[in-house]
């Protein structure tokens, strides 16, 4: 039986409600520098927010803090006293200038009070979720989401004395009847791997405040870039900052975002799981997202013309790409990506999954590699990488069919990716 569940409000025995009387606001951040350029545009705060410039030195840029420990002093005790050890350096577990600099930077993208960056996006979702829930708390998540995701919600949660209902991703009715008593989150993927279906997040957030849920959404596939979901009302948001964020196939991270408040309920939880990122990971990841708002605008625009050649070759079945008006919720995709439309494709060709290997062999620029979101275009079969750990009958069910391509298209000139393009789809229906 579902319940609507209304805001309950704690009195005091004078009458008064003890939480409007609480005083003490959280500040953003933690930061060294709290010039957020919240007035400029992504391109603009992707080079400058967060930026930590070395007073003493006068070095141009954030200096990597690469130490394990810092001095104690009165304020460090103070804040450990008072439970507000996030804001004051102490140990590099608990924060490094290098971190909040990143942090700040994310934070300015994604319109959030605070950031955590983590040592992998597993590391930021396990953490993040584990967070938000107790024991006897169930999870409605989706059939469509990340392998690695799936197995730690399927087979894990269990061992905590949790549950998860899978649905899909795209059918409002479908989730709404998965809401248990004891349902704490919704969890979702804002567009879809591999399939790109895109999840409807405003009704989404609808039905997180009809029952009083969590909303957390992972917008890897996207980034802030092209939809800023807190903006929307979703209460978290996570990235595999190894992708699009970092964009150079060198870095492997995770990030959450969201209000101070819950952000600081994440902060123990990744203490103890022990997913802090390293200084020089976090130089790395600070240092690509400088060009973030460059890199994004080219893969959205490679992506919709290599998905528009695609869809008009003979020998390209069914093309998936939200941009497309052949795809299922484009109408939806205007009026939440409003044209960003990722730089994700995927594909089915003629021949199924033998010409699929042929394709992959005889192409040039795209690397046959997992991961995506690289300035290279990289391109895999979803069946045998990032939904291996599926069986057939799962696969099948979720629209991954024989001959299925996933392709992160990548900042190369889109001249040459087309040209590459023709020359092995042609080889690979000549052999």
């Amino acid at each position: 039986m579902k319940k609507s569940y209304q805001n309950i409000e704690h009195k005091r025995e004078d009458g008064s409600i003890w939480f409007n009387d609480l005083k003490r606001k959280r500040e953003e951040g933690p930061a060294l520098n709290k010039h957020r350029y919240t007035e400029f545009s992504d391109a603009t705060k992707s080079v400058h927010a967060g930026q930590y410039d070395d007073p003493n030195t006068g070095a141009l840029g954030t200096p990597i803090f690469q130490c394990s420990t810092f001095y104690l002093k009165e304020t460090s005790y103070q804040a450990i006293e008072e439970g507000r050890g996030r804001d004051e350096m102490i140990y590099t577990r608990y924060g490094n200038p290098s971190q909040w600099s990143v942090q700040e930077k994310l934070s300015a993208l994604e319109n959030a009070e605070s950031s955590i960056v983590f040592t992998s996006g597993m590391a930021a979702i396990s953490s993040t979720l584990l967070a938000m829930l107790d024991k006897g708390s169930h999870i409605v998540s989706s059939r469509d989401i990340y392998g690695g995701t799936y197995n730690f919600l399927y087979e894990d949660l269990d061992r905590y004395g949790m549950s998860v209902t899978f649905t899909s991703p795209t059918n409002i009715k479908e989730i709404e009847s998965a809401i248990q008593e004891d349902t704490k989150i919704l969890y979702f993927e804002a567009l879809t791997n591999p399939l790109l279906k895109i999840t409807p997040i405003k009704a989404l957030v609808a039905l997180g405040k009809k029952y009083n849920l969590r909303v957390i959404i992972d917008n890897t596939f996207l980034t802030p870039y092209n939809v800023k979901l807190l903006d929307l009302g979703v209460d978290l948001v996570v990235n595999s900052a190894t992708k699009y964020l970092n964009g150079h196939s060198d870095l492997i991270g995770g990030t959450v975002s969201g209000s101070r408040k819950l952000v600081d309920r994440i902060w123990p939880q990744m203490l103890k799981n022990g997913g802090s990122m390293d200084p020089h990971a976090c130089f790395l990841l600070e240092r690509s997202l400088k060009t973030f708002a460059l890199r994004m605008k080219t893969h959205n625009a490679n992506a919709m013309e290599l998905a528009t050649y695609l869809e008009a070759h003979t020998k390209i079945k069914k093309v998936y790409y939200p941009g497309l008006a052949s795809h299922e919720q484009h109408s939806l995709a205007k009026s939440q990506l409003k044209g960003k439309n990722s730089g994700m494709i995927s594909f089915e060709i003629e021949g199924g999954d033998t010409k699929a290997h042929q394709l992959l062999s005889f192409l040039k620029l795209p690397k046959e590699a997992t991961s995506l979101g690289g300035v290279e275009s990289l391109i895999s079969l979803p069946y045998n990488t990032s939904q291996a750990s599926l069986t057939k009958e799962q696969q099948k069910a979720i629209g991954i069919n024989d001959g299925l391509i996933r392709l992160s298209v990548g900042v190369e000139d889109i001249n040459d990716i087309i040209s590459d393009f023709n020359q092995a789809i042609s080889k690979t229906f000549k052999s």
